[in-house]
């Protein structure tokens, strides 16, 4: 695992970090997508917190444990190649689970602040129905301006973004932004900014990722 990878890069090659059932087993799946100076391990250990433990839960590593070097709202550029590779490595996992007949609409994304653009970002630019997607303080990537046209159908997948509005990291306006992009390609999205709460994870959002995981089980076959 990873498998059928497109491009050799930064990240490809690096581990994936798995718990819960085998693939063969398992009917969804959840990748976590940890943040700039975390780990694979790191996000396995938030999996706990969720309480769903019948998912198998699988999480990239990124080489020297950021995926792309400069702020996410730097020129595209200036964070390659580590932002395609990142991209990338996303991409090598979901298609690992489709050859274990895992399919999108059965896969959950996510990932917190660094982890977190990097999973809407991917998710934007391979458009389609998925089992979910959150993103605990993070937005889409590129400078402001950057056109989000392109961007594909959704067809209703849910996505949660919760943020705090003071984040030292994430503006809160890119955050708005990122949320209204999603809803108008077809997600069905749920945002929650929390007063002053900082660049942390809190309660709520992982209550509201805890009932996402539970309504993919149930009402995956």
């Amino acid at each position: 695992m990873p498998e059928r990878s497109q491009i050799s890069g930064l990240h490809q090659g690096q581990p994936v970090r798995s718990t819960g059932p085998a693939l063969t087993e398992a009917r969804a799946a959840v990748i976590l997508i940890h943040g700039r100076g975390g780990s694979a391990e790191d996000m396995l250990g938030l999996s706990q917190q969720f309480g769903v433990p019948t998912l198998a839960y699988l999480a990239p590593q990124a080489q020297g444990h950021t995926w792309y070097p400069q702020s996410f709202l730097a020129p595209l550029e200036r964070n390659e190649p580590g932002l395609s590779s990142g991209l990338q490595a996303i991409d090598d996992v979901v298609n690992t689970l489709g050859g274990q007949g895992i399919a999108p609409a059965n896969i959950v994304i996510g990932g917190f602040s660094q982890g977190a653009c990097l999973a809407l970002e991917y998710v934007a630019r391979h458009a389609r129905r998925y089992g979910g997607v959150f993103a605990f303080s993070g937005g889409l990537i590129g400078p402001d301006g950057t056109p989000r046209d392109a961007i594909g159908h959704l067809d209703g997948t849910p996505v949660f973004i919760g943020c705090s509005d003071v984040d030292g990291h994430i503006p809160l306006r890119r955050v708005e932004e990122s949320a209204g992009v999603l809803a108008e390609h077809g997600a069905t999205v749920d945002k929650r900014i929390y007063p002053r709460m900082g660049h942390t994870i809190n309660e709520d959002e992982l209550e509201a990722v805890r009932q996402m995981l539970q309504t993919l089980l149930a009402n995956s076959v």
